[in-house]
């Protein structure tokens, strides 16, 4: 199983997560949020690369022996599926958010057969939503949907019930709790702010710092 806790600490390190809860971001969605997760950032690190690398592995391994395949979500997941992919020695395509426009259309790059068992590899669950997109995709060409992976994600009671809908389980290297919980224990933010921070994450669309 993968260390949630240290997963956290290797990207609270390198700043690939912020928390700004005085200062909010704002999400595409026009969500406010006193996080911003970053993990393309990740691939700068080597060494964090290659741990966060071999955490995927160790999950895909452990939770789906079965995958015939690999597919990342473009455009932040081709990187992780790739390297994963080559590690555990299994096929490995991609999905872009929509066909291209022009030479074949293809929405899906590289070989793949109906039947397959394919695990996604994403790099960070919010709603769920385009990631569940991606697994429509996926069915639509008669893939097997074994599992998706994921470096983090915020536990937001949507997407649990969004991937419980579709059938689809998913596994992630670390979670918000985890990274809040670190976060208070190596003083990046107050006790005082744990329970804003976390209260966010109940009701993200209403939350106001």
């Amino acid at each position: 199983m993968t260390n949630e806790k240290a997963v956290a600490g290797k990207l609270l390190q390198i700043n690939a997560i912020r928390l700004n809860p005085q200062q909010p971001f704002t999400w595409a969605s026009g969500w406010k949020s006193p996080i911003y997760c970053d993990n393309r950032k990740t691939l700068s690190f080597p060494f964090i690369r290659d741990f966060v690398k071999s955490e995927l592995c160790n999950v895909i391994f452990d939770s789906f022996p079965g995958a015939d395949l690999l597919a990342g979500v473009a455009t932040a997941g081709i990187a992780w599926g790739a390297m994963a992919a080559d590690q555990l020695k299994l096929p490995y395509i991609y999905v872009r958010p929509k066909p291209k426009e022009h030479g074949l259309g293809n929405q899906i790059e590289g070989f793949y057969e109906a039947g397959q068992k394919v695990v996604v590899i994403e790099d960070l669950i919010s709603t769920g939503k385009s990631s569940l997109q991606v697994c429509d995709v996926l069915r639509g060409q008669g893939l097997i949907i074994e599992g998706m992976v994921s470096i983090f994600t915020y536990g937001f009671d949507v997407a649990a019930e969004a991937f419980e809908k579709a059938g689809i389980p998913l596994k992630s290297l670390t979670n918000y709790q985890t990274l809040i919980a670190l976060a208070v224990e190596q003083g990046i933010v107050g006790a005082e702010t744990e329970s804003t921070l976390l209260n966010w994450r109940k009701d993200p669309a209403n939350w106001k710092p």
